[in-house]
């Protein structure tokens, strides 16, 4: 039996926002939830080949998911996104999420991970959790962020080589995902964090793993665009901003990064491909942050960078 439908497509970055905004604001169908994620190499009819992703790498391809409760009419569908543009109506595919345990597969050949002094598991694999670690309880489900993405590592890896318990820190992560990182910096160092998304499943997600790692009193989840919610505001600057989103919101946000940290503040970014580190980094320096330190694992890069 199926229970989830997905419509999904692949834009141009300047057209993702802009599509998945008039996919939410539908009245009908009434949709549960929308990603944008960036579209890797071969997996869509415009990125063929690396070298293709090369050519259109300046621009940017990114993937729209969009799931849908019972089966969405495509012609709808359609007329939703023809408003946007209708000239450049994306093609798009309508597809059954079946009605399995789709948290349970994606745990499927997810072993822990051990990134610093953190030992991030699910819950299968709670008997696994060596002494001397800090746990990191986090279930792969509706967020991004379970600590197996190299960029998620990096970010713990770094947490774990900055702080130390009982050192007072004013600390906020952005694109929170499951809230990983959040909890990473709660359990370490004891310290209250904000932690925002845009997505508010992702907000949902951080506050039940708060609950489920015993720091929900340290956390504070609410739903933001970059630093677009007054709380953001109100609580800087900050020592410490973590950010493991993607290369051009991170880029975007850089004004927002150097405006809000605090000087000699730390700011650890992620989402980034190893060949996006200089247009990142770049932005970055535009704005007087420093690049302290990096940690490239496979095609990604860690960067710390400080105010």
């Amino acid at each position: 039996m199926t229970t989830l439908w997905k419509l999904s497509f692949v834009v141009p970055y300047e057209a993702a926002e802009v599509f998945s905004d008039a996919l939410e604001a539908a009245i009908w169908p009434e949709v549960l939830a929308v990603t944008t994620t960036e579209a890797e190499p071969g997996s869509s009819p415009l990125v063929k080949t690396a070298s293709e992703w090369n050519e259109v790498e300046a621009h940017g391809i990114w993937r729209v998911e969009a799931l849908y409760s019972e089966r969405p009419d495509e012609t709808a569908l359609h007329e939703i996104l023809a408003r946007v543009d209708a000239a450049a109506v994306p093609d798009f595919a309508v597809d059954p999420v079946p009605d399995e345990d789709w948290v349970a597969r994606s745990l499927e050949g997810l072993e822990p991970v051990r990134a610093g002094r953190f030992f991030v598991y699910g819950s299968h694999d709670a008997e696994k959790v060596p002494s001397g670690t800090i746990p990191l309880l986090v279930d792969a489900g509706q967020a991004f962020g379970t600590g197996h993405h190299e960029t998620t590592a990096g970010c713990l890896e770094f947490i774990s080589e900055m702080l130390r318990p009982g050192v007072p820190l004013n600390a906020l992560d952005i694109g929170t995902g499951t809230g990983v990182l959040a909890i990473a910096i709660a359990k370490l160092a004891r310290v209250n964090v904000l932690a925002s998304d845009i997505d508010p499943v992702a907000v949902r997600v951080t506050k039940a793993n708060a609950r489920a790692n015993g720091v929900a009193p340290f956390i504070t989840a609410l739903p933001a665009k970059g630093f677009g919610h007054p709380a953001l505001a109100a609580r800087a600057p900050y020592d410490l901003i973590v950010a493991n989103i993607l290369a051009r919101p991170l880029v975007s946000l850089a004004p927002a990064f150097a405006k809000h940290l605090k000087p000699g503040g730390t700011l650890i970014l992620s989402g980034t491909l190893r060949a996006q580190e200089n247009m990142v980094a770049g932005a970055m320096r535009m704005q007087g942050l420093k690049l302290v330190s990096r940690k490239p694992k496979g095609d990604w890069v860690t960067l710390r960078m400080q105010g």
